[in-house]
């Protein structure tokens, strides 16, 4: 595959020039970027996937909900619907998409909570404003939605897979140019170990080469205690069952780390990213799972997974996560809160 992908080198210098004449092109606006007057905070990454901008939006979420109203706008990718929707109690995935419906699943009871999707983001905004005129709106997976000049952009990087490592594609995962990184007002290094230290800390933050109006913030991902779904386990007894564990994220290595550190026996049945799941993939996972010989085990996916699959199985149990900080945690919420100011 790395040899493959090192034949296409050419394409890859193509893709660079093309992403690059594209942003300098917004840059001296020949290509128009429309802003607006409240604020708008997009989340994404230079690269495809993976690596944690779910979280984030929801450490926002919980950052802005008790003062703000906050609108979050997301594509809605893999949705089977058109134009602008505001989501509601009747959605499904297939409707809204993965990601926004967990979003609304799990923040739908705070009032001052709003999710819509539009592949078009300016309507979207103009929709928003227009119908619930929120205090704030997050844009999901936006950093290279150059239609939209946002205010505050917050540029995520994952640790074992940095930006300054990477190439474009297709020889690399990058969508556009380690240099659209100083766009960013804040970098996040996602998915790091707990035990990080200020050294590596160091290390890395000179690797990415962060301008001096730049900042960068360290974060890892914590899991609930118990799982959510079905009848509710605990974590420190997960072990004690075997696990069909469905996946269809761009990366699932960190979860099944996760779980053989806890000594579990898994089954893992790996899907794509955003996949949609036939009747006939869902009949193979409930096949694999009774024939599992023992008594104690359950089916275990991902959150974003659920809301494909929870309307198709029955049992089904998730691991939710969120991020969490390593240091300097006031610092990145003095950032956001003062740009909101």
């Amino acid at each position: 595959m790395k040899f493959f992908r090192f034949l296409l080198f050419p394409f890859a210098l193509l893709y660079d020039l093309v992403t690059t004449i594209r942003n300098y092109f917004y840059d001296k606006g020949v290509f128009k970027s429309t802003s607006f007057n409240i604020p708008v905070i997009a989340v994404g990454n230079l690269s495809v996937g993976g690596t944690g901008k779910t979280p984030q939006i929801e450490y926002l979420i919980r950052l802005l909900k008790e003062n703000k109203k906050v609108a979050i706008l997301s594509r809605g990718y893999k949705r089977k619907t058109d134009g602008f929707v505001l989501l509601n109690d009747s959605h499904l995935s297939e409707d809204v998409g993965d990601e926004p419906l967990q979003f609304f699943k799990k923040f739908s009871n705070t009032s001052n909570i709003l999710i819509a999707v539009d592949v078009n983001r300016v309507n979207g905004i103009q929709q928003l404003q227009r119908l619930v005129n929120p205090d704030v709106i997050l844009l999901d997976d936006a950093f290279q939605h150059r239609k939209v000049k946002a205010g505050f952009y917050v540029l995520l990087t994952k640790y074992n897979d940095l930006y300054a490592d990477d190439f474009t594609l297709p020889t690399g995962n990058l969508r556009e140019s380690r240099r659209g990184a100083k766009r960013a007002d804040v970098i996040v290094v996602t998915k790091c170990p707990e035990n990080l230290s200020e050294t590596e800390q160091q290390k890395i933050k000179k690797k990415l080469k962060v301008a001096s109006n730049q900042e960068v913030f360290f974060s890892t991902i914590l899991y609930h205690e118990q799982t959510g779904g079905g009848h509710q386990i605990l974590l420190e007894e997960i072990h004690e069952y075997d696990i069909v564990l469905i996946t269809g994220i761009a990366n699932p290595t960190p979860l099944v780390e996760f779980l053989k550190e806890r000594k579990c026996k898994i089954h893992h049945l790996n899907f794509s990213d955003h996949h949609n799941f036939t009747s006939s993939e869902i009949k193979q996972i409930q096949a694999t799972f009774e024939k599992l010989p023992v008594e104690k085990k359950i089916m275990l996916t991902t959150e974003k997974d659920y809301m494909r699959l929870s309307n198709r199985m029955h049992g089904l149990h998730y691991l939710e996560i969120e991020s969490k900080f390593l240091n300097n945690q006031e610092g990145f919420n003095s950032h956001v809160l003062q740009f909101i100011k």
